[in-house]
């Protein structure tokens, strides 16, 4: 009987192991973003990364970088939308996540920040400390392609200033 509990046990551990080991999978595979080259593993809490139902995947730094490729593949279906827990870093189910927009806390690849939590209760902590609203998924999606067009500028002039001023310390 005891070793029977042991066996399940051990059991239970390797598969909680490997679960932690797959979730972080995703950084090896696509350690930096295939839209705009930012690191993935930098940008853990914020990252998400997508199966296609014709097997096809793709990690992306953010929210904002998942609606880019969305759009450019309008023909394929995503069959697994991931995302980092902003607490845990670990992927979750980014339908199934309680979001939070907006708030004090600055964004990735936006000014009006999105961020995901498997618990409803670290949404409504994050938003006591940091303000912002809870959202669903597809509040979190539409508030993306709305400020789309705003952040894609700011991330041009930000850059541009970047390279200008990178370009006079040679």
């Amino acid at each position: 009987m005891k070793r029977g509990f042991f066996f399940v046990m051990l059991v239970v551990f390797t598969l909680s192991l490997a679960g932690v080991v797959v979730a972080q999978d995703d950084m090896q595979k696509e350690p930096s973003c295939k839209l705009c080259g930012m690191d993935r593993a930098k940008f853990a809490h914020s990252r998400m990364f997508v199966t296609y139902d014709d097997g096809t995947t793709i990690g992306t730094c953010s929210i904002h970088c998942l609606a880019i490729d969305l759009a450019v593949n309008i023909d394929k279906t995503p069959s697994s939308l991931e995302v980092g827990d902003f607490n845990s870093k670990n992927l979750i189910d980014a339908e199934k996540a309680f979001w939070v927009i907006g708030g004090n806390k600055p964004g990735v690849m936006t000014t009006q920040a999105k961020w995901a939590f498997e618990k409803k209760e670290d949404a409504e902590r994050f938003i006591m400390g940091n303000s912002g609203t809870l959202a669903t998924f597809d509040e979190a999606m539409k508030a993306t392609y709305e400020s789309m067009y705003a952040d894609t500028k700011m991330i041009r002039e930000k850059r541009k200033m970047k390279m200008m001023h990178g370009a006079g310390h040679h």
